[in-house]
């Protein structure tokens, strides 16, 4: 090269961030590893669900959740690999969640991910769990066509049964939180109102699948709005329920189980919509994303989905509930980022997403 002559850096796709990354998750009742190349591309996705273990205790149990994280942590690992046609030394980091959630079944992957990278020497990434549900937007599986990016700056809902959180997401790994909510989370709503109406666990499906025959109109439950801020409230309307739910036992009515659960469900995604919408419109966002448990709900979905003047992104039903493929996939981002994590890293059950 001669003296007046630069080298060209190469520009790096931020959308596409050249990594190869294995993701370990294990913050609730979900045992999952997986392999994501690109920030984008899904290699392999690898989940054991707790489900029916802790469907005998109508919620999670989280000594139990601990104990079967050991037992899964090791095959889960090991079939994400396989899965992948990879080893570790193809691979560029190992990221697994570092919280929030459960410390105890935190613990399990954190420690899974630790040997593994004292082992292979590759570098280990703690991830935010949220996080992770809003790169689940940029996840796409293998040999599937490539759907639309997400543009920033974009306005995220994160609704879950731990987390209903609005973040104004203004470029990658860079977050603002406006509101979350100030009591149950949405999720956790909708689990307390389904053992209320004895439809099982968890409670989102059975709410869902109990409200399609359902009149969302046959009870007007209220709406807590909060009009000066972006957060949320969900206790009064599960009250209400509840309230309801004794006045029509106190008469001996028969309890309109159907009826009560598509009202609520109604209640609950209005709120979430149009709070959604208020917070995209007021900081000028075109993109809408909606990520964790209750982004599922098929609903809430078709509320979002009707609407035509944001652009709104949803990741399929397969990454909408906790999985390792939404790690691996902020892990590439972490990776590009510079982030490497020392083997004191520690598990964190109350990490907000505002602290990254």
């Amino acid at each position: 090269m001669s003296g007046n002559q630069l080298e060209e850096t190469p520009r790096i796709d931020l959308d596409n961030p050249p990594a190869r990354i294995l993701g370990i998750e294990s913050s609730c009742d979900e045992t999952a590893a997986a392999v994501v190349e690109n920030g984008r591309e899904i290699l392999s996705n690898a989940v054991a669900s707790q489900v029916d273990l802790h469907a005998q205790f109508g919620g999670i149990f989280p000594e139990v959740a601990s104990r079967q994280h050991i037992l899964s942590i090791y095959p889960i690992v090991d079939q994400a690999l396989k899965d992948a046609h990879l080893k570790l030394s193809d691979l560029d980091g190992i990221a697994v969640t570092r919280g929030p959630g459960l410390p105890g079944s935190l613990v399990v992957g954190i420690n899974m991910a630790k040997g593994l990278a004292i082992g292979s020497g590759l570098p280990l990434l703690g991830i935010n769990h949220l996080e992770g549900h809003l790169y689940s937007a940029w996840l796409e599986e293998e040999g599937k066509k490539k759907k639309k990016t997400p543009k920033f700056p974009l306005l995220a809902l994160i609704v879950s049964g731990g987390h209903t959180e609005l973040i104004l997401m203004k470029e990658h790994l860079v977050y603002e939180r406006l509101g979350g909510t100030l009591d149950d989370a949405a999720g956790e709503a909708f689990d307390k109102v389904a053992r209320l109406l004895e439809l099982g666990y968890p409670g989102g499906p059975a709410i869902q699948e109990a409200a399609t025959d359902g009149d969302p109109n046959a009870f007007d439950f209220p709406r807590s709005w909060l009009e000066d801020s972006f957060n949320f409230s969900f206790s009064g309307l599960k009250t209400a329920v509840l309230r309801k739910v004794q006045q029509l036992e106190k008469q001996k009515s028969k309890l309109p189980k159907k009826n009560l659960a598509a009202s609520f469900q109604a209640a609950a995604v209005d709120v979430l919509f149009q709070k959604t919408l208020r917070a995209a419109e007021e900081f000028g966002t075109k993109d809408i994303l909606i990520a964790g448990g209750v982004s599922a709900n098929q609903a809430l979905r078709g509320k979002f989905k009707g609407q035509r003047k944001y652009s709104v992104h949803i990741p399929p039903l397969f990454l909408c509930t906790d999985n390792a493929a939404m790690i691996a996939g902020a892990g590439c981002y972490r990776f590009h980022a510079g982030q490497r994590d020392s083997f004191e890293m520690d598990a964190a059950p109350t990490w907000a997403i505002s602290d990254l």
